[in-house]
């Protein structure tokens, strides 16, 4: 009986010098995968709200460009500088962007509250994209990756119908950008579960949530 071939996941990894954009590199998983990139020496520039750049600050040799993915002029603008600083190409693109609030019922929920987090979830995901394919066209074997949710594809718990529908709608925007932009740029989703970041403990801390999540199957 033969031993099972070892896998180098070493050489599943970017190239050294492989520039990339993180969209929310400044929140939890974000920066989980910006100190990953900078391990694999790749270039890597963060864009995300001012306060976050300022409260949790990239490490030193990332570049941090403020930007609100609710307004598609400063999508352009932050874009515009990765532009300038890489010559017009980026290698990835990858987008953190989303969020969801108290826990509300369909039946109870003002309809401001779905469309701040429908925008702020799905809108600023198909902005961002838009604006990052021009520069990937022209980068090395380009990639764009969303991240969307469990929720997009199960629904757990109730009061979270937004969020749900928007990681849903994100799932299929990257089945139509996969289409439109293949063979050039491969487009991919993950749908992470449970992590334990601010967003989860301060969006999911009701007790229903934790009789139905383990702390120890919290990924960190």
């Amino acid at each position: 009986m033969t031993a099972p071939a070892s896998v180098a996941f070493s050489g599943l990894m970017p190239a050294a010098g492989t520039r990339v954009v993180v969209a929310g590199g400044c929140g939890g998983i974000g920066r989980a995968f910006v100190a990953a990139a900078q391990a694999h020496a790749l270039q890597v520039i963060v864009l995300d709200l001012e306060s976050s750049i300022r409260e949790n600050p990239p490490p030193a040799g990332v570049q941090a460009i403020a930007c609100n993915a609710l307004h598609e002029d400063e999508i352009k603008h932050a874009m515009a500088q990765v532009h300038s600083t890489w010559g017009g190409a980026c290698d990835a693109f990858v987008n953190l962007v989303g969020y969801t609030r108290e826990r509300t019922l369909v039946e109870h929920l003002p309809s401001a509250e779905w469309d701040d987090i429908l925008s702020g979830t799905l809108r600023s995901a198909y902005l961002l994209s838009r604006e990052a394919i021009p520069l990937l066209r022209a980068g090395q074997t380009p990639a764009l990756v969303h991240t969307s949710s469990t929720f997009g594809v199960r629904v757990a718990l109730p009061g979270y119908g937004p969020y749900a529908a928007a990681k849903a709608g994100v799932i299929n925007l990257v089945r139509a950008l996969a289409t439109e932009l293949a063979p050039v740029i491969r487009v991919n989703a993950v749908a992470p579960g449970a992590v334990e970041t601010a967003f989860l403990k301060g969006g999911t801390s009701q007790p229903e949530k934790s009789v139905r999540i383990d702390v120890d199957q919290l990924a960190q």
